[in-house]
């Protein structure tokens, strides 16, 4: 690691690159498309600056942070009032409409948000995020064990709630 800092065109290809994955994660973890987008932000600072702002922070340790974030702000939010009724996620694209058939596209979006929080994660952070289970197991705070098995039986909830439908 050298000692100068990125280019605001390298750390602008860099979160080009990482936006959509990391927003949909911080999307995962808030009540909102906005909150999502604070997290977000607040995380890659945050971020940035513990990886010593010399280079684009690691991936897991962004995830990481977006997650902590995203907790702290429901506590805080919690303390303040009443939970709120959670906003609908279903602003969220989890596929390129373009490249995607739009049947199938809308069947794994709900099959997806049909699976049970702790195994939506990890299949979110493996498929859309591209983390190994080692990178989830630090992002989550649990052993690589645990987020490989998560990640089956988030798969094969996916697939018994996807029987049937046309391909």
């Amino acid at each position: 690691m050298d000692n100068t800092s990125p280019s605001p065109q390298e750390w602008r290809g860099w979160l080009a690159e990482q936006a959509g994955r990391l927003l949909l994660f911080a999307r995962q973890q808030t009540r909102s498309h906005a909150d999502a987008e604070d997290v977000l932000q607040e995380a890659v600072v945050e971020a940035w600056r513990k990886a010593g702002g010399h280079e684009p922070p690691p991936l897991p340790l962004v995830f990481a942070t977006i997650r902590r974030r995203a907790i702290d702000l429901a506590r805080r939010d919690d303390r303040r009032r009443k939970r709120e009724e959670a906003t609908d996620p279903g602003d969220v694209a989890w596929f390129d409409p373009a490249h995607e058939d739009a049947e199938t596209r809308d069947a794994v979006e709900v099959a997806v948000k049909e699976l049970a929080p702790i195994y939506r994660e990890v299949v979110t952070l493996k498929i859309w995020g591209e983390l190994t289970f080692e990178e989830i197991a630090q992002v989550l705070d649990i052993p690589a064990n645990t987020a490989a098995s998560r990640y089956r039986y988030g798969l094969d909830g996916l697939r018994t709630y996807l029987k049937g439908v046309p391909r």
